[in-house]
């Protein structure tokens, strides 16, 4: 950069000034931070005098190879060519900014030109991508003016809330503090350490689908998968005297094909202790992780403590990302359960490539808007062109939410569905075993 005394372009600035403030996970990383930000601060001075744009800052996540994205990125602003790894190991480091040192400060008119044409189709590409993702679901993952609350090692930063940045509902409220809490769970938990416990091949996930399915063609009913859960943002606390061991046990003796267990902490009080107790208690029932999930992450988690299956919601997710998830669930060996609204949320989740063998939909009959739950949604959604493809590709289909009596059950299967998720009405009964059996009498 010392090379040329050649003033540099406004245009050439573009990827610092487009780096957004980030959550920085460790104090390492918070030192590479500041340390980048005063190399930008060095370089915006030289180039426009003592004015220092704070717009520049910007945070590093990681160590090694977020410092040599930073130099990449800003040698390809400058209109610098970043040397192969292959043509650079022939040469010394000192060889290597001697070369950068020299090149020219200006490009040519066409390379000038091909620059901006690859990056303006990679803006409109990423620009399209993004505008797609978020016309297909319905929950945004973050405030749109980003958290409220800012943390770079020990300093907190806040801003002020407006309108736009308030969740428009419950779901909303917990994806965003979701993606907070996976965040955290990755410096407590890392990624690494789920890999070790889950390479071993002592975790053998369980045939979630195949449970239901037999259960389905012993009793002729619906196959039930029987929540664990403690407590919900809209209810409280249903079970003051929660042993999540025992009404599992009570469960599977009282008939249930599988267990959801809830797992978030914050509004259902849940625990991923719950599921890998449950599992080690010689529970035989598969289990679900009931989380919010937003990354892969929350699969390795979900598989080291136990889970033989997971949730993804469309309403949440996308396409692209429940494509990847659904990838990764896989690889992993969990079974998928997709949960859908409205019908258009089942249209679009069915151009997906689903395996009857270990991919479930689920129908939610509580309305995100008014929260109201009705069964009338399960048979609007069976009856439509969408819920006839998913009985043609052989899908099973959960009826899930506004079920607490054996007539709707039966109303449910009617309509189509293969199980049901059962929670609230069984868990408040404190013989919770005679109430699966009551329930699918």
């Amino acid at each position: 950069l010392r090379g040329s005394d050649a003033p540099i372009p406004e245009s050439r600035l573009h990827i610092l000034k487009t780096h957004q403030p980030s959550r920085v996970p460790c104090f390492r990383s918070y030192i590479v931070c500041v340390w980048g930000n005063l190399i930008v601060q060095r370089i915006a001075q030289r180039v426009g005098g003592s004015s220092w744009d704070p717009k520049l800052c910007f945070t590093l996540r990681g160590w090694a190879r977020p410092v040599y994205s930073m130099k990449s990125q800003l040698r390809c602003s400058l209109g610098h060519a970043v040397t192969p790894p292959v043509a650079r190991s022939s040469c010394s480091r000192k060889q290597r900014l001697r070369q950068s040192c020299t090149c020219q400060a200006q490009p040519s008119q066409r390379s000038e030109r091909s620059l901006g044409v690859a990056r303006s189709s990679t803006v409109e590409m990423a620009d399209t991508q993004g505008s797609e993702a978020e016309s297909e679901v319905t929950i945004r993952r973050r405030p749109p003016s980003g958290y409220m609350q800012q943390s770079c090692g020990p300093v907190k930063f806040r801003v002020e809330a407006t309108d736009l940045n308030t969740p428009r509902n419950i779901l909303e409220e917990i994806i965003w503090f979701k993606a907070q809490e996976v965040d955290d769970m990755k410096v407590r938990e890392p990624l690494q350490r789920l890999m070790l416990k889950t390479s071993g091949g002592g975790i053998k996930p369980r045939d979630f689908v195949g449970a239901i399915r037999a259960k389905q063609e012993a009793t002729q009913r619906p196959g039930l998968i029987a929540e664990v859960k403690k407590a919900s943002p809209s209810r409280g606390v249903i079970q003051a005297n929660f042993n999540h061991v025992k009404i599992a046990k009570e469960y599977e003796a009282g008939g249930a094909a599988c267990l959801s267990v809830l797992t978030d902490s914050r509004y259902f009080q849940g625990s991923f202790d719950f599921l890998q107790e449950i599992r080690l208690a010689g529970v035989k029932c598969p289990l679900l992780c009931k989380d919010f999930i937003v990354e892969g992450y929350q699969l390795y988690k979900a598989l080291a403590y136990g889970a033989d299956a997971c949730l993804l919601i469309a309403s949440v997710l996308p396409n692209r990302d429940l494509e990847l998830l659904i990838k990764v669930a896989k690889k992993l060996k969990l079974q998928q359960l997709i949960e859908v609204h409205t019908v258009g949320e089942l249209e679009r989740v069915l151009k997906l490539e689903l395996d009857p063998a270990t991919t479930l939909l689920g129908i939610n009959n509580r309305n995100l808007e008014t929260f109201e739950v009705s069964l009338d949604n399960t048979r609007a959604i069976m009856e439509s062109p969408a819920g006839q493809q998913v009985k043609e590709r052989g899908l099973l289909m959960v009826g899930e939410s506004g079920i607490f009596t054996p007539d709707d059950v039966a109303f449910v299967q009617k309509a189509g569905c293969s199980a049901i998720l059962v929670g609230e009405s069984l868990v408040k009964q404190a013989d919770t075993t005679t109430a699966v059996m009551q329930l699918l009498a």
